[in-house]
């Protein structure tokens, strides 16, 4: 991983820990006794590896032991004392953590690059000791608003397509998009891998070039997709929120 000198408690980002709570079926007290009997699959969504689904799947595969005993049941329970392995690699429960992150441009969304270049996860080193993962991902010149977990099962609804989580952006263009160009954002864009529709889709009237609009989804490239369809591309992208989520008050790379 490319490790940035110079960063201090400046580029510390926004954290905030679980928090105790009984008004939600979704989250679980991660302060478990050490006696107390929990499901594996719960278990390992919550040491911040994967949902409890991609954890099922790790359990069918026969990649998970337990003491090191390999275990193929998904009912099986294990406590926090016992020795949990995910192919191969020792887990353990640590609290939830979730930091949003203005995004820079040229920073890559992943955990860690071979070729060196700089990785959301150099832009948060200073803000947590635990392991977090991107949820999602933003293209490398795109910026903005960027969630970091360690909770599994959060990064699964924000991400899967049945939980139509909003994600909003603004978009500048190359050349100015007609008002006829515009409103088909409303009412759909054909793609090869099938038609996008936007959502909310506002013009900045000062800066015609740029417009804001809203998805539900989370396709490859998807706005600039859409962008291209009219001969033309983005020169800027950037996400302004997520889930509810927003930008104020956080710069960049921060």
């Amino acid at each position: 991983m490319n490790k940035k000198s110079g960063r201090g408690p400046s580029r510390r980002k926004k954290e905030s820990e679980k928090k105790k709570s009984g008004t939600s079926p979704n989250r679980v007290d991660q302060n478990y006794s050490q006696e107390e009997e929990i499901r594996i699959n719960k278990f390992i969504a919550h040491a911040g590896l994967c949902s409890r689904r991609e954890a099922d799947q790790y359990i069918t595969d026969g990649l998970v032991k337990v003491n090191g005993k390999t275990i193929t049941e998904m009912g099986t329970k294990v406590r926090r004392q016992d020795v949990i392995e995910v192919n191969g690699q020792k887990i353990q429960l640590e609290p939830f953590v979730y930091l949003l992150l203005n995004k820079p441009k040229n920073t890559i969304t992943t955990t860690d690059d071979e070729k060196g270049r700089n990785t959301v996860l150099d832009e948060v080193e200073n803000a947590t000791g635990a392991r977090v993962y991107p949820v999602g991902r933003l293209d490398r010149n795109t910026t903005g608003l960027l969630i970091l977990t360690n909770d599994g099962d959060l990064a699964h609804r924000l991400m899967h397509p049945s939980y139509s989580v909003r994600k909003t952006y603004e978009v500048e263009t190359e050349r100015i998009l007609t008002d006829e160009e515009l409103s088909m954002f409303k009412t759909g864009i054909p793609l090869e891998d099938g038609d996008a529709k936007g959502h909310n889709v506002k013009r900045f009237m000062d800066a015609p070039k740029i417009f804001q609009l809203s998805v539900f989804e989370g396709r490859n490239r998807l706005i600039r997709r859409m962008v291209e369809h009219f001969g033309t591309e983005v020169t800027k992208l950037k996400r302004i929120e997520y889930a509810g989520l927003n930008l104020k008050g956080v710069k960049v790379g921060r």
